[in-house]
């Protein structure tokens, strides 16, 4: 999910900034960002969304 990188890099903030602003750990966000792990829960979604100020929606976009 690269669109998590492009995100927080535009917020101007670190994983872990990031991970301590969303409560979801630094080692999810980078597994996340750099495609090791492919899929998210919800939950995390919906974290990760409110700690950049975007709608959930924003993260399904390439796969629609």
């Amino acid at each position: 999910m690269e669109i998590i990188k492009e995100l927080r890099l535009q917020a101007n903030l670190t994983q872990q900034e990031l991970a301590d602003k969303s409560g979801v750990s630094r080692v999810s966000i980078a597994m996340l960002e750099s495609g090791k792990q492919q899929k998210a829960y919800v939950d995390t979604i919906i974290k990760l969304a409110k700690a950049l100020n975007v709608d959930p929606g924003v993260f399904l976009r390439p796969y629609c």
